[in-house]
């Protein structure tokens, strides 16, 4: 999947839940014709006014581990008791037709991803403080208190595997956020990289750690 005038490229763009991830690959997806998003499994239920095919492609346990043990994903995942996974078929359609692909995962999966494809540009997403991600999760209005204050404890888990991606950027400005990434996408997001970025958000990442 290395990039060429014929093929594009895999994005993996990583985040906790309630950073802004989904909204910012949205508009990505709606500003970029050059990007597209693979439509991803999963075992979890279906909310209000999603569509099967279009927001997941919403399966039962017994047909996941089918396709897992046919080596059908190119990265699979369980998260909060769900499973999730990308299909390996629909990746490279997606490339041969010169489009990059944005892949919305866990770090887990962002894992397998940096794995199998060489040429893969990670991203890790940042809340500005830990007190916009809970406003965040809050605010959605869709899980109830039990499932934000999990939500809230996984959130330091996933954001203890920054470092391991690519890139860094701080959602604290959508339409400054959405232009760095449209940036690294197209090849011109080196001040975002993880050695640049690392050092100078330091303080943000001690607080959303330790807090």
């Amino acid at each position: 999947m290395a990039e060429s005038a014929t093929s594009g490229n895999v994005v993996v763009v990583s985040a906790p839940s309630g950073a802004g991830k989904t909204s910012l690959v949205r508009e990505l997806r709606r500003t970029l014709s050059a990007v597209t998003v693979v439509v991803s499994h999963t075992t979890r239920d279906r909310r209000d006014g999603e569509v099967d095919g279009t927001n997941y492609h919403f399966i039962d346990s017994k047909r996941f581990h089918a396709m897992v043990a046919a080596d059908e994903f190119v990265e699979h995942a369980e998260v909060f008791g769900n499973l999730y996974g990308t299909s390996r078929t629909e990746v490279k359609r997606v490339t041969q037709h010169n489009q990059h692909v944005i892949l919305e995962i866990d770090w887990q999966g962002a894992a397998q991803i940096r794995a199998s494809v060489r040429a893969c540009r990670s991203i890790f997403i940042l809340p500005p403080s830990l007190a916009s991600l809970s406003d965040r999760l809050t605010g959605r209005g869709q899980d109830d208190a039990d499932t934000i204050e999990r939500r809230m404890a996984a959130a330091r888990d996933e954001i203890s595997h920054y470092a391991d991606f690519d890139y860094l950027v701080v959602n604290d400005n959508f339409s400054d956020a959405l232009k760095v990434l449209a940036a690294i996408i197209k090849g011109r997001g080196d001040n975002h990289r993880m050695q640049t970025q690392r050092p100078l958000r330091q303080d943000l990442i001690k607080e959303l750690l330790t807090s």
